[in-house]
């Protein structure tokens, strides 16, 4: 295993609390297989597993450890839907395809539940999710969402929370209600990503760390794929490498970026404090534009995360400014230290909708996740493998999503994104 720091997990309560497995030997040489899965997080694991499940051989390369980037750092909230409000959706496409969107992204929820289950995967699953909201406006808004989804599409398994109710479910006063879905939950995002590798290994998939993607090239049916000091030769590529993709595929860059959102985890604070902060175990984020979420984890820690940052400027200040905002919903937490604190890099796109698609015929991509990647790239490597094995219909919904460049061009992007976050920030404070 390399010493590079960078190819090995962040110094993470995830990596800390997960198992230490061997790194896969780095590709050498040139082989040959039915698709080349790049990129070792939720959404290449799930694709590879589902394809070798259906008899391809499969090659994945991942450019550092599998669950690297953000499917082994994230908060670890599994949520129904996608980033972008349904009516939105609607504009995009119509109502009946945006309906469709919906019920895809229910079946990733019911798909994660099942490979929990049937692959044995010790991630320390928690039923139960909740959206909870600051501002009197906010609760207006969760209402009225909580209506449309059990009359338009019919998902009864959401119920309004009041303050008073709440007030005994969360040791806070910051908020003025909840909406809680109990098909919703939490877990351990690093563990369930090694779990499905797991799978995928077993089922027969050739895994290799270390191996980044240099580029590939697409002619005449086949893809070659260029690693450091390898190839793979396929006639399907799926990229799933997301923020991290980089120039092995530059077309993809322009319509995504990669924005930064970090997390802590406090000491362990013992079983009965811990339930004092969260009765329900639920995980819950708030309604913010730029929103703070936070949830018990497995021994007792509370796991605080949120507050994007779009300039990537100010990793040094993540660790007290996290744990501010923390305080800011548990002032009882002044005394608890904080052992760990991370960031990841998510992958964001200009209208916060997914962006699957095709490069060519043979190339297949799944990015912009934008915050709801644990349960939305499983599904989304299923859709994957069901398109190469020629059912692509679920596929094609998604791709049918029309998405912009960001403005700015690569260099000038990112400081007017920062510009246009200070006025959301401004929104929420309001």
């Amino acid at each position: 295993m390399s010493s590079d720091p960078l190819l090995q997990h962040t110094d993470s309560y995830y990596a800390a609390a997960a198992p230490t497995l061997p790194a896969a030997a780095a590709l050498a040489g040139r082989v040959s297989c039915d698709v080349c899965v790049v990129g070792g997080g939720i959404a290449g694991c799930s694709a590879a597993l589902a394809l070798a499940e259906r008899g391809y051989r499969v090659v994945l390369l991942e450019a550092q450890r599998l669950g690297w980037g953000a499917s082994g750092r994230s908060g670890g909230q599994v949520i129904f839907g996608t980033a972008v409000d349904q009516s939105e959706l609607e504009g995009m496409l119509g109502a009946d395809d945006a309906r469709r969107i919906w019920d895809i992204s229910l079946a990733g929820l019911a798909l994660l539940k099942q490979r929990i289950e049937r692959h044995r995967i010790d991630c320390d699953w928690v039923d139960g999710q909740m959206f909870a909201a600051i501002k009197p406006r906010q609760w207006l808004q969760l209402r009225a969402w909580q209506a449309e989804l059990a009359q338009r599409y019919g998902y009864g398994s959401t119920r309004l929370i009041e303050r008073a109710e709440l007030r005994a479910l969360l040791a806070t006063e910051r908020y003025l209600g909840a909406m809680h879905d109990s098909n919703g939950g939490h877990l351990h995002p690093l563990r369930y990503t090694l779990g499905l590798a797991r799978a995928a290994a077993l089922a027969g998939v050739e895994i290799h760390e270390h191996s980044r993607a240099l580029g590939f090239t697409a002619a005449g049916g086949k893809v070659r794929v260029r690693t450091a000091a390898g190839a793979v030769e396929c006639a399907q590529l799926v990229l799933a490498g997301n923020a991290w993709l980089g120039d092995t595929a530059p077309a993809l860059q322009r319509k995504l970026m990669a924005i930064a959102s970090y997390v802590i985890a406090t000491e362990p604070l013992g079983e009965q404090r811990a339930q004092r902060l969260i009765a329900n175990n639920a995980a819950v984020c708030d309604t913010n534009w730029i929103l703070d979420y936070f949830r018990r984890s497995s021994d007792h820690r509370l796991l605080f995360g949120g507050r994007v940052n779009y300039s990537l400027l100010d990793m040094r200040a993540v660790a007290p400014a996290t744990r501010r905002r923390m305080l800011g919903v548990f002032p009882q937490l002044a005394g608890v230290r904080i052992d760990y604190a991370w960031g990841c890099l998510l992958d964001i796109t200009l209208s916060r909708a997914p962006h699957f698609g095709r490069l060519e015929p043979n190339v297949y991509f799944l990015q912009g996740f934008s915050g709801h990647g644990v349960a939305l790239a499983g599904i989304a490597g299923q859709l994957a493998a069901e398109a190469i094995a020629g059912t692509a219909e679920r596929f094609d919904v998604f791709a049918r999503i029309p998405h912009r460049d960001f403005p700015g061009g690569m260099w000038l992007r990112r400081p007017a994104l920062a510009l246009a976050m200070l006025w959301y920030r401004l929104r929420d404070l309001l």
